[in-house]
């Protein structure tokens, strides 16, 4: 009856990608990729990434958000991305889900940040139904008062890309690697790190929360699920040069034993 509909145009269609523990690089690499040259609606789950990896915004400044003498010393990776949104740290814990669509995918929906975020929320009502106290604080996924997703968007002529960042689990020691911002959101309440987020473990596997999310996605698409990319381990492959980078130990700022090198630091 779905692929009916879809056939009439009533509901659309959406091409469902699972991974799991591609890179983090890899897969902005690819979003950005399928934002800007495919056509059809996407929506992308990456279960963990690799080894520890700090993930900027467009606009991001390290010295303002990282203790880069520390990132610097410790070899982590820092990452910007193509789209906007604020600061993470990504490892084997972090569960990634993204949507790429077009503007017409979803009837009456706006292709502005607000609208998007706004869609998006009822998706992980959806999920999280039954489990822990969901809501969408200031741009952020949270349970109770704390933060356990964070989101980030990129909007074209046609086309937008939604994606979020979800700490199933994280390592304390990581969270020192980030600055306290200094325009934090108003619900924060100046609270630390650790203060301010939390685990999604202590209220659902892994495994339930993107079994749940996937059935959350098709009470607004036809899923179909797809093969991972033969070319996601190799960028090369196609034409297409993503603006997605890592950045240099210069663009970091470089502490003082470093200031006579110009190394990138790599996966």
């Amino acid at each position: 009856m779905a692929v009916a509909q879809a056939r009439n145009g009533s509901v659309p269609l959406i091409n469902l990608l699972r991974l799991k523990g591609v890179p983090i690089l890899q897969q902005l690499h690819l979003e950005e990729r399928l934002l800007r040259t495919s056509s059809d609606n996407w929506c992308i789950i990456n279960d963990g990434t690799t080894r520890p990896t700090i993930v900027m915004g467009i606009s991001g400044k390290p010295k303002e958000l990282l203790e880069t003498d520390v990132v610097l010393r410790d070899g982590i990776p820092v990452t910007r991305r193509f789209s906007g949104g604020g600061t993470v740290i990504v490892d084997q814990g972090t569960i990634f889900v993204s949507f790429i669509c077009n503007k017409d995918a979803i009837p009456g929906l706006q292709s502005y940040p607000q609208p998007i975020m706004s869609w998006s929320s009822l998706i992980y009502k959806n999920t999280f139904q039954g489990i822990g106290d969901f809501g969408l604080r200031e741009n952020d996924y949270v349970l109770g008062n704390r933060k356990f997703g964070g989101n980030a968007q990129s909007i074209t002529k046609n086309r937008w890309v939604h994606h979020t960042s979800f700490l199933w689990d994280y390592e304390v020691s990581n969270m020192g690697y980030l600055k306290m911002p200094d325009r934090a959101l108003e619900y924060r309440q100046a609270r630390s790190h650790v203060e301010f987020i939390c685990r999604m473990k202590e209220y659902i596997s892994r495994s339930k929360f993107i079994d749940r999310t996937m059935n959350a996605v098709a009470t607004y698409f036809v899923l179909t699920a797809l093969e991972e990319p033969q070319d996601i381990h190799n960028p090369s492959a196609s034409k297409f040069q993503p603006s997605t980078r890592l950045l240099t130990t210069h663009e970091l700022g470089e502490p003082t034993h470093l200031r006579n090198t110009a190394t990138q630091i790599t996966l």
